[in-house]
């Protein structure tokens, strides 16, 4: 792997090997002569192609601790969807998509016709749907009966979510029922759409989205697809949605006398491309992850870390979600948040950083704010502190860490921008 290379010598009168008589002592033996020429003799040494690269693979690589999402973390849904609406840049073909939208509202009658006569419509195609469908909805099926539109693109849906807004129609909270589950929820809608008058659309946007993937959620969904009084209207945008469901539930029509029992989805397909941008479909996707809009962005980040303890819902949280938290607790537990959110905003002016909203650097540790919560009469025990968290805890407005690098404590901290928690806190105090 290293070639040598001896100095030639033409001078004076050195013997053959490239030294004089004199170089080597008549006393010295074979064996030290030698060693002694070797050491002696100057060498150069070039390394090959294979010394570097066993020299390069030698480092260890390290992951740098800057992570672009802590330095510029991702706008939440409002603040996306503001951005949008007050962009100078028009969509790619304005002109074409309109056409298509007027072209698709076209249909409505024919939509119609077919969701009486039992079939459900599943619609397909490049583009957002969302605003062709809920024209659809609005002008043509609130006339009939009672309308119910699910954003399937929301990363906090449940199928629990699905049930409660169903269950708003008005009249259907009078029945009994029989028990608190799914299922006594599932039976008390079909039993009241069954003898209803006016029958139920269902508007399901992104009937492809993870939280209806499931074996279970399409279970718990079958009975109100395929009640005959129920008329689901969904959209799809996912290649392999088709095979969400087998051929047989996917061809076999609804009965007019089943009260939810069957398995008839009698789905019927329409393209409806429309070339839109889905700006509010995007609007709630974590645009610092390869992972998209899967359920809980930051509470997966903080969830799957070994002493992460927060807990967070999938949406990222907004100013008004925060008002609608803050109105709900106690004067104390408002007290207490003011507390916190004061001491992260002088972090924050002190950084000088108004983007940053995850770094520990910003946390305030929890042995501190239980000090500053005992001087202040807001909780006097552990016990009492962590219950006013609690709230804040369950709802994604403080997060919770299991310990510091630094100092082995819980760490506590806002996951807001600077500017929309210097909002918040100025409206706490006006309220």
């Amino acid at each position: 792997m290293t070639s040598y290379i001896s100095q030639s010598d033409d001078e004076g009168d050195r013997t053959s090997d490239g030294f004089s008589d004199n170089d080597v002592d008549e006393h010295t033996t074979p064996s030290a002569a030698s060693s002694r020429v070797a050491a002696s003799q100057p060498t150069f040494s070039a390394n090959t192609a294979l010394d570097a690269y066993f020299l390069h693979a030698s480092k260890v690589s390290r992951t740098s601790s800057n992570v672009f999402s802590q330095i510029i973390p991702p706008l939440s849904a409002d603040e996306y969807a503001s951005s949008i609406a007050l962009s100078p840049y028009p969509s790619a073909c304005p002109d074409f998509s309109a056409s298509l939208a007027s072209l698709h509202r076209r249909h409505f009658g024919r939509f119609i016709v077919e969701l009486e006569e039992g079939f459900n419509l599943i619609f397909y195609g490049f583009g957002s749907k969302r605003n062709v469908l809920n024209e659809f909805a609005t002008q043509s099926c609130r006339k009939r009966g009672h309308v119910v539109v699910v954003n399937g693109f929301q990363p906090s849906l449940t199928i629990k979510d699905v049930l409660l807004s169903i269950e708003k129609v008005p009249g259907l909270a009078s029945l009994p029922l029989a028990s608190n589950s799914a299922d006594g929820q599932l039976r008390r809608i079909s039993d009241f759409f069954s003898v209803s008058n006016r029958p139920l659309y269902l508007f399901i946007h992104n009937f492809d989205a993870p939280v209806f993937r499931s074996s279970k959620a399409r279970a718990c969904l079958s009975p109100l697809i395929s009640n005959f009084h129920i008329h689901i209207v969904a959209s799809i945008d996912h290649i392999n949605a088709p095979l969400l469901w087998s051929s047989s539930d996917t061809l076999t029509r609804k009965q007019p006398s089943t009260k939810g029992g069957g398995r008839g989805h009698a789905w019927l397909w329409h393209d409806l491309t429309t070339l839109s941008s889905y700006d509010t479909e995007l609007s709630f996707a974590d645009r610092s992850s390869l992972r998209g809009a899967t359920p809980s962005s930051m509470a997966a980040r903080l969830q799957s870390a070994p002493t992460g303890d927060g807990g967070v819902n999938g949406a990222a949280m907004t100013e008004t979600a925060a008002q609608h938290i803050l109105a709900s607790v106690t004067q104390k537990a408002q007290k207490l948040f003011a507390m916190v959110g004061n001491h992260q905003l002088d972090a924050m002016e002190e950084a000088g950083d108004a983007s940053a909203t995850q770094s520990e650097e910003l946390a305030i540790a929890y042995d501190r704010v239980f000090n500053m919560a005992r001087d202040n009469f807001i909780a006097t025990n552990d016990t009492a502190l962590r219950s006013l968290l609690g709230e804040f805890r369950d709802h994604g407005l403080v997060v919770i860490t299991g310990a510091s690098t630094l100092g082995g404590s819980e760490l506590l901290w806002i996951p807001l921008r600077k500017e929309r928690l210097a909002r918040l806190l100025e409206w706490l105090k006006n309220h």
